[in-house]
């Protein structure tokens, strides 16, 4: 029998952000069962908390319902909310398979189940996509604003520009044609309003069709907008995402060089909705 929790990840109130699974205690778990856990959840990821040996708090283990990640955002924004929670630390350092990573929670006071919480994430490596006209055609979209390019921080995330949010939201693509690129999700990117910006995330080889809120890409995003000269560095910018799904996420993220190195800080609400048992 195994303890877990829900959380809505980068939402303030029920049926916002996105949500993810937290197991805790897991270290009678073995890939393969975590693996068949949170294909059966089918949420978008599933984390599993296991005892630290690299100095941290905790060490986390990421899952989408196809697939093990290194590193990704809104679990362990999650997982941050639900630790925070079980143990009052308001200062969490994480384990993953990316590095150790830290993590400020501050809770809501009129909300017993929310908090604010923000990360460090790793420092990506870039590159250019070599298949950027057929992933065009695999979304059904006739041209990139700015170039490109892929940034690894564990998932791959390649950004794509559109001219506006209503483009942005006529986007319909090929998931068939999409599933032919392994290991990356594509995210389409526009301006809204002032410092803010929309995003979609569409990743089959993730497992995920489209994703409601993702954190891995929102520190990458504000270094991609930097990089082109559309955001100065250091300047914190306002990312919506999962609209069109029905599951409103607000992203707020940072990209900044320390040492010559991007470092990206990633921040957002989330919510506690339920807990449970599962019996394995």
């Amino acid at each position: 029998m195994h303890r877990y929790t829900v959380v809505n990840a980068f939402g303030r109130e029920p049926f916002t952000g996105n949500p993810v699974a937290v197991f805790f205690d897991c270290d009678d778990l073995d890939s393969n069962s975590m693996q068949r856990i949170s294909a059966e959840l089918n949420l978008s990821e599933t984390t599993f908390i296991g005892t630290p040996s690299k100095g941290g708090d905790v060490n986390v283990r990421i899952f989408t319902p196809v697939n093990e990640l290194d590193f990704a955002g809104h679990p362990l924004l999650g997982t941050a909310l639900a630790l925070s929670k079980a143990t009052d630390l308001t200062e969490l350092k994480i384990e993953t398979k990316k590095g150790l990573f830290n993590f400020a929670v501050q809770p809501v006071k009129e909300n017993p189940f929310s908090a604010y919480i923000q990360m460090e994430q790793p420092c990506p490596v870039i590159s250019s996509f070599d298949y950027q006209e057929a992933l065009l055609e695999a979304l059904g979209v006739r041209r990139s604003t700015l170039p490109v390019d892929m940034y690894d921080v564990g998932p791959r995330h390649v950004f794509v520009g559109v001219d506006n949010k209503d483009e942005l939201a006529q986007i319909s693509p090929d998931l068939r044609r999409l599933s032919d690129f392994h290991n990356m999700a594509a995210l389409c990117f526009s301006p809204d309003i002032g410092d803010s910006w929309r995003l979609r995330m569409f990743s089959p080889a993730y497992g995920v069709a489209e994703d409601a809120a993702t954190g891995s890409a929102a520190g990458p995003l504000a270094l991609h907008l930097s990089r082109y000269g559309l955001v100065k560095f250091g300047a914190e910018i306002k990312i919506t995402q999962g609209v069109e799904m029905g599951r409103p996420s607000r992203m707020n993220a940072i990209a900044n060089i320390k040492n010559d190195s991007p470092f990206l800080k990633v921040g957002g609400y989330g919510f506690q909705v339920a807990t449970g048992q599962y019996f394995i």
